[in-house]
């Protein structure tokens, strides 16, 4: 069977992996012309890495990764520490896998060799798709370039912006979420030594919050700034704004966030947008993955995790229902929407959580902060999606 994947991101390479390693012919159409992200770190929880790990991933993640001992919760203007949760060990006993931080681009690398293994030729980059047709024999993928290519089935793994999302039922309907990112990574050589512990922090404060986490086995240090306000409009990763805004976004705020922020070589920014989940992620031959069907607030630090549990899942469910593709479709979604929903909605909860009022000073905060991440309630927020047994779900 000849399976045609659009998008070569996380989930689409997964997807891509797991299928060649199940005896699928796969190839992956990418519009760039290299596999590269613009500094964004990715926090993969045991949920994420199993999933990798049972690709025959694991050595090669872990030589690329950072595995922080735990993450923190930390008081915007006095830097307050709370623990959050512990990782490391921790991690591996309780779940089986690591909670590993890492570099996009590093991730992306990692998922290409391991499809290139397989099959030398299945990423195809500087293809733009330009449309699609299905047939009773199957699809074909109409590029930019006026190519046309045939395959059984077609994977829609093109992100938030997805054109075959919209080729299957038309265009969307973001709306904005009341908050926008700035996000940046820094060399930690550059950072006073308190600050290269290989911890991550959430910093909550009203109205914003800052996540940071090791990069690289500690020689980088990812940032994500989040901040309530309609000032900008712009989906996209790749748009550059200036240290000035970015640390009046965050006056105020403690020494070690404004170090960061002056530490990084560029920061970039981009509005959040929300989108209801979808009632159907498929149709016919054609079916979508990811944030093509299911895009998600960052966090719950679990977009990255549910991409790629829904290639690994949907590389099971052709497998199992290879003889007839659109029931393999029916049961991959089944399979799929209540989880990846529930990390919609309880991403977009955190972001209320992070930015809480009763943050503004320190007694306020130390009673919200006892409340809201004492060890029950993070338990409630978090062992669901680390226990997850993606193999163990049925089809």
């Amino acid at each position: 069977m000849k399976i045609t994947i659009i998008g070569a991101g996380l989930g689409g390479l997964t997807a891509g992996l797991a299928l060649l390693k199940k005896g699928f012919d796969v190839t992956i159409l990418e519009q760039a012309a290299e596999l590269k992200e613009i500094g964004a770190g990715v926090q993969l929880g045991p949920n994420a890495t199993g999933v990798l790990f049972r690709l025959g991933l694991g050595d090669a993640l872990e030589s690329i990764a950072s595995e922080p001992a735990g993450k923190r919760v930390r008081l915007w203007n006095t830097g307050q520490i709370w623990p959050l949760f512990d990782l490391g060990t921790v991690s591996r006993e309780a779940y089986g896998y690591p909670y590993l931080t890492v570099h996009r681009a590093d991730l992306l690398q990692v998922l290409a060799d391991g499809v290139r293994r397989l099959k030398g030729d299945a990423i195809r980059l500087s293809v733009k798709v330009g449309g699609l047709t299905q047939h009773a024999g199957g699809v074909s993928v109409q590029t930019g370039s006026g190519e046309s290519i045939e395959s059984d089935l077609v994977i829609g793994a093109d992100g938030v912006h997805s054109r075959i999302r919209e080729a299957l039922f038309g265009p969307d309907a973001p709306r904005y979420s009341g908050v926008m990112a700035w996000r940046g990574v820094v060399e930690a050589s550059s950072l006073p030594e308190h600050m290269r512990e290989p911890y991550g922090s959430n910093w909550v404060g009203p109205g914003a919050h800052v996540v940071q986490y090791p990069l690289r086995n500690g020689e980088l240090v990812n940032f994500v700034g989040a901040v309530e306000g309609n000032r900008w409009d712009v989906e996209s990763w790749s748009e550059k704004g200036s240290h000035e805004e970015c640390l009046n976004d965050f006056k105020g705020w403690h020494d070690d966030v404004h170090t960061l922020i002056k530490a990084i070589k560029t920061p970039f920014k981009w509005v959040l947008k929300v989108r209801d989940p979808m009632p159907k992620w498929s149709r016919d031959r054609v079916t979508l993955l990811g944030d093509a069907c299911h895009p998600t607030l960052p966090f719950l630090a679990q977009g990255a995790a549910m991409a790629i549990e829904d290639g690994y899942m949907l590389a099971r469910a052709l497998e199992k229902y290879s003889d007839t593709p659109t029931l393999a479709f029916e049961r991959y979604e089944e399979a799929r929407k209540e989880r990846t929903a529930r990390v919609v909605l309880g991403s977009a909860a955190n972001t209320k959580r992070f930015h809480n009022p009763a943050l503004a000073n320190a007694e306020g905060a130390a009673d919200y902060v006892s409340r809201e991440w004492n060890e029950a309630r993070v338990k409630e927020r978090y062992e669901w999606l680390f226990k997850y047994d993606i193999d163990a779900v049925e089809l």
